[in-house]
């Protein structure tokens, strides 16, 4: 490399992207992903040891995946070459190969292959990978965004360790926040800026696990908010609402707009108010609230305080936990909606909330009667001899219904569930009415 090009990758990387200027050069640097990176933890020592296998990286955006990428290239003796495989093709992979076989042939260096997005190469550009991955000409790294079981060949699979990195947590973010504006060598120390607390907890939640989502936003902040007469950059709230294109809502997820929110988004449920419903929801997310705890909430009320008045109500709600975590915002939105609004516009009945809080009060606070004898278990040699007969059989009767004593005797007579007369339960109600001659 001459002068020339030594000043010019200089002047490049000082003009890159913060984001990329901030990445950790040693595995102990990196921020978060604890479950995959801890000291005590497999990746943590294989990079350490220059020992990397075959691996993939899969996560969201902004959770680290070239980061550890990048930082097994700081730290190994093996030849390390990267792929985008939005661009790459087959002459590229060709090539790639070729240099890692003169390289172990003629210097016994293995050679480390990074190729970033891996899920968009076809199936037949990963095959052509397969064999040298396999005999150890190359040493894969694939990061995706995408699930790899069902984007990249199985073969590769089986070959390679699958490490899921997560969002980063909100401290995560918030100490890759503080090194961005303080740090002089890689962040923008020298701009001599600070950031207040307030702007802090704000970008750190509404990144929602996105490094480089959050790092983007304090660099532009920087760049275009001019000194105050102490001659510091103030980053406050109002920069850093406007820099990431948000408006801050007061809602503290650990403090009473968090419970008194939701505590109106499920009373609006139950009050059969979908408008409602969906504002209160439309807070929650816009302030960061997590889908998984929203979609939890939905659940619990479509069974409390809908139930049985419409059975479909819980199997809508569990739908829509499990697709918010497989979309994630901001189609998740779209989902919580269906689901908040389908079990705003239901009939409503607590009756089953009651009945097992009734038979729950009962067994704690009375004597636990025996099973009836009748239906204990009949299965085994001598169950006979100990009296477990005379259990009716509902099918041979007509209607497929007999009545027989199912309590113990203390309390045979007592009566927990009382089904209400609102929508499907209407039915419910009916039927037992008719079965057992009383209202129940």
């Amino acid at each position: 490399m001459d002068l020339f090009d030594f000043m010019r990758e200089a002047n490049m990387e000082k003009e890159s992207p913060l984001a990329k200027r901030l990445r950790p050069t040693t595995i102990d640097e990196v921020v978060g992903q604890k479950h995959i990176v801890g000291k005590d933890k497999l990746l943590y020592r294989a990079i350490q040891a220059d020992k990397v296998s075959s691996v993939i990286f899969y996560g969201p955006p902004g959770t680290g995946k070239t980061t550890l990428a990048m930082v097994i290239a700081n730290t190994t003796s093996s030849i390390f070459t990267s792929l985008n495989a939005t661009t790459a093709g087959k002459k590229d992979m060709e090539e790639v190969v070729k240099q890692a076989k003169d390289n172990y042939g003629m210097y016994q260096k293995k050679t480390i292959l990074f190729v970033d997005e891996i899920h968009r190469f076809n199936k037949a550009q990963q095959d052509y990978l397969l064999p040298f991955v396999e005999d150890g000409t190359i040493v894969l790294i694939g990061a995706t965004t995408e699930n790899p079981y069902f984007e990249v060949n199985g073969a590769l699979i089986s070959r390679s360790h699958i490490f899921r990195l997560e969002p980063l947590d909100k401290d995560d973010i918030k100490i890759l926040l503080k090194r961005a504006v303080y740090d002089v060598e890689k962040g923008m120390g020298a701009y001599n800026a600070i950031i207040d607390e307030e702007a802090l907890e704000f970008l750190a939640d509404v990144s929602e696990g996105d490094a480089r989502s959050a790092l983007n936003a304090i660099e532009l902040g920087v760049l275009t908010t001019e000194p105050s007469e102490d001659g510091k950059i103030h980053i406050t709230l109002e920069v850093a609402e406007e820099c990431i294109q948000r408006r801050a809502i007061r809602y503290d997820k650990d403090g009473d707009n968090h419970y008194d929110t939701i505590s109106a988004f499920i009373k609006s449920m139950r009050g059969s108010c979908p408008d409602a419903a969906v504002y209160y929801l439309a807070k929650m997310l816009q302030a960061g609230e997590s889908v998984t705890f929203i979609a939890r909430r939905i659940m619990i009320h479509a069974c409390e305080d809908v139930g049985i008045a419409d059975p479909q109500a819980i199997q809508v709600a569990v739908a829509c936990a499990q697709a918010v975590e497989r979309v994630g915002m901001p189609e998740a939105q779209i989902i919580l909606a269906n689901a908040a609004i389908y079990v705003a516009g239901a009939p409503k009945s607590n009756s089953v909330v009651n009945a097992i809080s009734n038979a729950m009060d009962v067994v704690r606070n009375q004597k636990t009667g025996a099973v009836p004898p009748h239906l204990r278990d009949a299965h085994y040699k001598g169950s006979q001899d100990l009296g477990h007969v005379g259990y009716l059989y509902p099918h041979d009767y007509p209607g497929n219904f007999v009545k027989q004593q199912y309590l113990p005797d203390e309390i045979k007579d007592m009566k927990f569930y009382h089904p209400s007369e609102n929508g499907y339960e209407k039915i419910v109600f009916d039927r037992l009415k008719n079965l057992y001659g009383e209202d129940k």
